[in-house]
């Protein structure tokens, strides 16, 4: 088994806080998630609180979008912890952090996942790097995120 670490950042031109509640909400998710396109008719479960920790969201769709969950595991100002978990297409679990840093002009938003190559993943992450395959949508995911916390 490999560990891997895929990161992203972007600087986006709104306060913390305004990021900080769109991240933090998985409601508010449907403005941003880079994977929100991949099927019209996906099936969104949410529960425990809103937003904050305990918050979850499951997901089940088709097989390009697949099926998963994630749940907030810490949150404070600077950081958001998330435990994600995907049943399919493949099986893993990985942690996910928001790092929201002030910098002059915004925010810095830095996305990181961490794991570890198992199964088929491990086989497929020898082929086709992860970072190439993930790195893509958190890029995209920011571009949204950026449009999302900029509007208004």
């Amino acid at each position: 088994m490999a560990e891997f670490e895929i990161v992203r950042h972007a600087v986006i031109t709104a306060d913390p806080a305004r990021i900080h509640g769109l991240i933090d909400n998985f409601h508010e998710w449907t403005k941003w998630s880079p994977w929100e396109d991949l099927d019209p008719q996906l099936q969104r479960e949410y529960s425990g609180p809103d937003a904050g920790v305990g918050a979850k969201y499951a997901w089940d769709g088709n097989r390009r979008a697949g099926r998963g969950s994630m749940e907030i595991t810490s949150s404070d100002d600077r950081e958001i912890g998330i435990r994600l978990a995907f049943e399919k297409p493949f099986k893993a679990t990985n942690k996910t952090t928001f790092q929201l840093n002030p910098v002059e002009g915004g925010t810095e938003v830095v996305w990181r996942m961490t794991g570890q190559h198992k199964g088929l993943m491990g086989v497929i992450g020898k082929v086709l790097p992860i970072d190439n395959m993930i790195g893509k949508d958190f890029e995209k995911g920011l571009d949204r995120l950026k449009t999302a916390a900029e509007a208004n």
